[in-house]
């Protein structure tokens, strides 16, 4: 089988870095949907769980009741968009903090040509762990990694907020994916697609997009 995990530059993914530190002090674009990125609501008790969609977890977690819904939307998001040789996600590897409200991903396994494949892994630096981080930017508005790779998620709706770690995501998405090596804090907007890009629509075509570019199932 051919996998979607090719190697990503060491200097793309310390250029997103940068580009993090840079948009932490400088002015970002703000939409409208900013503001209605963290919904403020009372935290519900978390609830001990031991999958998430149709895949097991490796470990029981507790998590906040919309927090795991929110999980198994972007779980079947990211299987749909995945090769159709791909089974289903059968197990996920990952963490939630003590409150339920957050959660770290480790790994995403799935099974191919009738063995498992671990199509994600935190410690694998490769386009498909863009194309994952992608999608849980589709369906999260706060993202971020941690130091073994994990990508942990806050509770909370979509959409562009213009934090460093979403700048850092989409310049890199924009430099290792579509190959646009301008590409910058101040410029990645508009150089990818029709629409601008930190638009509400234009945010969600971007991430799966770029979902589809890291799992090699988009045509380009």
């Amino acid at each position: 089988m051919t996998s979607p995990s090719v190697s990503l530059s060491r200097r793309g993914l310390l250029a997103g870095t940068a580009v993090a530190s840079a948009a932490a002090v400088t002015a970002t674009v703000l939409t409208p949907s900013a503001a209605a990125a963290v919904p403020v609501h009372p935290a519900a008790s978390a609830v001990v769980r031991d999958g998430i969609a149709t895949a097991r977890l490796a470990a029981p977690a507790a998590l906040q009741p919309d927090l795991h819904e929110r999980l198994g939307a972007w779980l079947a998001f990211w299987s749909a968009n995945s090769p159709g040789s791909w089974s289903v996600p059968v197990e996920v590897v990952g963490a939630a903090d003590a409150a339920g409200a957050a959660f770290t991903l480790r790994a995403i396994r799935v099974v191919t040509a009738d063995r498992p494949f671990a199509a994600f892994l935190a410690g694998r630096a490769d386009h498909a762990h863009l194309g994952t981080l992608a999608s849980l930017h589709h369906h999260f508005g706060q993202v971020s990694a941690a130091a073994d790779g994990g990508l942990r998620v806050i509770d909370g709706a979509a959409g562009f907020t213009g934090s460093p770690e979403q700048v850092a995501f989409a310049v890199a998405a924009c430099r290792e994916l579509w190959g646009v090596r301008t590409a910058g804090a101040a410029t990645w907007r508009h150089q990818v697609g029709r629409l601008d890009a930190a638009s509400r629509s234009g945010w969600a075509a971007f991430t799966r997009a770029a979902l589809r570019r890291g799992l090699r199932t988009d045509t380009y």
